[in-house]
């Protein structure tokens, strides 16, 4: 009788096993498939372990997410835009908590400090795109990093416009890797918070048109204390000046040879940039 209790035991533990290992690989799958979406040759990584450089990947509608314990913040956000001929969009959300950061940063936690609860992936864009559900996901506090208002509401704002408006009509679509630096020794800036949120000293953006055989790139670095009407072209930088700055390693699936190109250089050609570097904002 035994016997066959434990072979009833066994079959279900058998089953039940059976199912993670389905379970596992079709999450592994929808994970890859969400990566391959949203992250073009591969999602940013570091350079050397740290445990400020160390993150964990996030994967929300429309846009993926690294994110540091250490720093209470988003190292890097990575997704995909494209041109768009209906650009109406949906009312805009309320900002959410997010349990996955397993520190409690509020909706409110910004309150009073001087900094604006400023997107990384960007509510218009990633609306236009990727639809209302990913709109919602854009105003999870996971999302958020503190920047000053006249970087937030202008020159970031601007730039965000620009890339919508100006460098996606140019191409079939663009890979978009956007984030925040801080300074290089981190007991310098450890205290330097808002709630549990460490404030950055500036934040980047690299912006890809994705073609198999010549990709081309632009990268920002934009300080905190911009007046908001510089052009946008005054913060050009090249990427492996971006990785220099973050310890992050972007598209590291490209070989040798043609991450030298697209990493190594400013190179505006195609671009077009003069066109919008002294461009209002919409809302200006």
């Amino acid at each position: 009788m035994s016997f066959l209790r434990w072979r009833r035991q066994g079959r279900r533990v058998g089953v039940s096993l059976l199912f993670v290992l389905v379970g596992s690989g079709l999450w592994q799958y929808q994970e890859r498939q969400h990566r391959d979406d949203y992250a073009w040759m591969g999602v940013p990584s570091w350079e050397s372990l740290t445990p400020t450089s160390f993150h964990r990947v996030l994967r929300n509608e429309g846009y993926l997410v690294g994110w540091s314990d250490v720093r209470a913040g988003a190292l890097w956000v990575s997704y995909q835009v494209e041109a768009v001929d209906d650009a109406s969009i949906g009312s805009r959300p309320g900002f959410k908590a997010d349990w996955r950061t397993l520190w409690p940063i509020g909706t409110d936690s910004y309150s009073g400090s001087g900094y604006d609860r400023g997107h990384l992936a960007p509510n218009y864009a990633i609306a236009a795109v990727h639809g209302r559900g990913a709109q919602v996901d854009t105003f999870l506090m996971s999302n958020m990093s503190p920047q000053r208002p006249n970087l937030n509401r202008q020159l970031w704002q601007r730039l965000e416009e620009a890339v919508m408006d100006h460098f996606a009509p140019r191409y079939d679509r663009l890979q978009v890797v956007t984030g925040p630096i801080y300074p290089e020794n981190f007991m310098d800036n450890a205290l330097n918070r808002v709630g549990f949120v460490e404030i950055p000293e500036a934040f980047y953006k690299i912006i890809v048109s994705p073609h198999p055989e010549s990709p081309r790139a632009l990268a920002f670095i934009m300080p905190q204390n911009v007046q908001g009407n510089e052009p946008l072209d005054d913060y050009l930088v090249s990427i492996d000046e971006v990785e220099a700055r973050t310890g992050l390693d972007f598209f590291h699936e490209l070989s040798t040879t043609r991450e030298s190109a697209l990493e190594g250089a400013v190179q505006t050609q195609g671009w077009a940039i003069e066109q919008v570097a002294n461009r209002p904002g919409r809302f200006q």
